[in-house]
């Protein structure tokens, strides 16, 4: 899919024919898009491979015709997905006349400069553009952050009573899309702190802001994922030993209901015998040993009481 998008009387409208000043917004493009890129922009086709790799990271690359960011973006999958937040790259090529984006997948990001909800967003203003673009990416990060925390909280309180490794095994699936974040927002960092030496957003103060602002938005995000890292593995590591304690006075329960049960067996097996016994004639018998197994039950109770078994 290729889009083409220009600011005209400060709103976003889709135009057909390229224009200077406008974006071009690329997704999964066909082979009939690719030829429509070969014409007007050729440099883009030799990084399609580039934008399919899920595991590029983020990097600046500057030629005589452009300037290439790769900006990692959060990316929710949905629950039903091994990982259910992962990461995916976005190429974005900055020249003299286009600000061009590149991914494989359909993002929300791209999709909130579309529905034209960022504010001051122009399709002329290419290096605010970028800012922004980086601004909304690290917000994005920290909502799902968030997000990712709520489902862990959930999943702890299912865990107190568990006996299973389902929980467990959930939590390491949010460990993993956390260490993904980890992973994509430092390589981000590291892009920020490089175009930030290339000074190329020096002409304008109100760019350097911005700049500055995703630079401390990034590295809020940066934190927050080490803390719920960190958090999440002690977690883990706790529950995991509640699960086996857990397993553990399920057994204690069984062992003592199996020998409670084996005590009144026993008398049973005795005058169950052929030979002779104390009070086989008496039709108290019965009562007698009956009263006498309850007996000797309630002592193993009181004994396994009162060295704290269970």
């Amino acid at each position: 899919m290729i889009q083409l998008f220009q600011t005209q009387q400060s709103k976003l409208q889709e135009v057909d024919l390229l224009h200077e000043g406008d974006w071009v917004n690329v997704v999964d493009p066909t082979y009939e898009e690719r030829t429509w890129l070969e014409q007007n922009c050729p440099f883009v086709l030799e990084y399609l491979t580039d934008s399919l790799d899920s595991d590029e990271l983020a990097r600046v690359e500057k030629e005589d015709e452009y300037l290439l960011i790769v900006i990692r973006l959060p990316h929710f999958r949905g629950v039903e997905h091994d990982t259910p937040f992962n990461t995916l790259p976005l190429l974005v090529f900055l020249t003299d006349q286009h600000f061009i984006t590149l991914c494989k997948e359909e993002n929300v990001i791209i999709q909130e400069f579309i529905r034209e909800r960022v504010r001051g967003f122009s399709t002329a203003k290419r290096n605010r553009f970028l800012l922004q673009l980086m601004l909304k990416t690290a917000g994005k990060f920290l909502v799902h952050l968030r997000n990712i925390n709520k489902i862990v909280e959930q999943l702890e309180d299912e865990l107190e009573n568990s006996l299973r490794n389902r929980e467990i095994m959930e939590l390491l699936r949010y460990e993993k899309a956390l260490i993904y974040y980890t992973t994509a927002l430092q390589s981000n960092g590291a892009m920020m702190e490089r175009l930030r030496r290339l000074r190329i957003f020096s002409a304008y103060e109100e760019d350097e802001d911005l700049l500055e602002d995703v630079l401390i938005e990034n590295q809020q995000a940066i934190e927050m994922t080490s803390v719920s890292v960190r958090v999440l593995g002690q977690m883990m590591e706790a529950y995991s030993s509640i699960i086996n304690n857990n397993m553990n006075n399920v057994m204690k329960t069984l062992t003592l209901v199996t020998i409670g049960l084996a005590i009144p067996t026993l008398f049973a097996s005795l005058y169950g015998m052929n030979v002779s016994l104390p009070m086989q004639n008496s039709s108290l018998a019965f009562g007698m040993v009956l009263l006498s197994s309850m007996a000797i039950m309630a002592l193993v109770y009181w004994f396994f009481r009162r060295i704290r078994w269970f």
